[in-house]
């Protein structure tokens, strides 16, 4: 009897049961989204292949339970006809997950689908010590928690305000949630402080006047972790308003991974005993197309 390689297995997104011949299998679903017809063929290859039902993970991802293992390669098959691929599990770059963004939400300040797209591309199942999640959140309400992933991805607009247009309502210094924004009725003044600002865009969006604008960009967070381990990401970087920068950036963090990441360990704690300062200026290099330690 040929031996199963189980790694190869879960390398491939069938991870092992506890009942014995069993694998529960994971598909491969970015930033969210399936059509109709995929739901459709999830539905078929459930009932026929599995118990009948599915399991939604925390991460918007999709698990077929009960597959067995000698009817693995039909799976994929069938699965393969809608389009459909198992997801990475292991120590690479899992499925990238994603918030509806500025399509559909009215709150949504980039498009979050295309970006999730593109980093699927380029980055999805990379080799790396260890797994490496992304997540992309359209605005600053946050829903996919841009901090817990080990580079997250949040949108965010840097607000300006033009006084000739400006009626004082106080609408804008009402919903600014942090109270960075100050208004001197009596010299007909506004002012924002930029140290408590977030970018949210709010003072943006409800403006009658138009007053205050901004332009879209990206706030990049690094090193969240979540399970054994907890830790939050930190935004070393201003916000970015090209996203080939953002590019270049996440190429440069996972390179860097690449380079100083023992196996086994988590992102976050390479970072820390390389150093931030380190990391940092990898990411510098990259955004100004300088050749980085990590390609000498």
């Amino acid at each position: 009897m040929k031996e199963v390689n189980y790694n190869e297995l879960k390398k491939g997104g069938f991870m092992r049961q506890v009942q014995k011949g069993y694998f529960s299998m994971r598909l491969r679903v970015v930033g969210g989204r399936l059509s109709a017809e995929q739901l459709k063929k999830i539905y078929e290859v459930a009932n026929k292949y599995g118990r009948g039902y599915v399991h939604l993970t925390a991460r918007q991802g999709v698990e077929i339970p009960f597959i067995k293992l000698e009817d693995i390669e039909a799976v994929k098959k069938e699965l393969s006809e809608a389009g459909i691929e198992p997801g990475a599990c292991g120590p690479r770059v899992r499925t990238i997950t994603a918030c509806q963004g500025s399509n559909i939400c009215p709150n949504g300040i980039i498009d979050t689908t295309e970006l999730a797209n593109e980093c699927d591309k380029r980055y999805y199942a990379q080799e790396l010590p260890h797994k490496f999640k992304i997540g992309i959140t359209g605005c600053g309400n946050n829903c996919l928690k841009a901090e817990e992933n080990d580079l997250g991805i949040k949108g965010a607009v840097k607000p300006e305000w033009e006084k000739s247009s400006c009626t004082f309502c106080g609408l804008c210094q009402a919903v600014c949630p942090t109270k960075a924004i100050q208004i001197d009725e009596k010299n007909k003044e506004i002012t924002i402080d930029r140290d408590k600002c977030t970018y949210c865009g709010r003072c943006v969006k409800s403006c009658p006047t138009n007053s205050w604008k901004g332009k879209p960009g990206y706030l990049l967070y690094f090193g969240g972790m979540f399970g054994n381990n907890i830790a939050l990401g930190k935004q070393i970087l201003p916000i970015l308003f090209s996203k080939e920068d953002v590019h270049k950036v996440i190429q440069a963090t996972l390179e860097f991974y690449k380079k100083y990441g023992k196996q086994g360990e988590r992102f976050r704690n390479t970072i820390e005993r390389v150093g931030w300062d380190v990391f940092k200026k990898e990411l510098e290099k990259a955004i100004e197309n300088k050749r980085g330690d990590f390609n000498e």
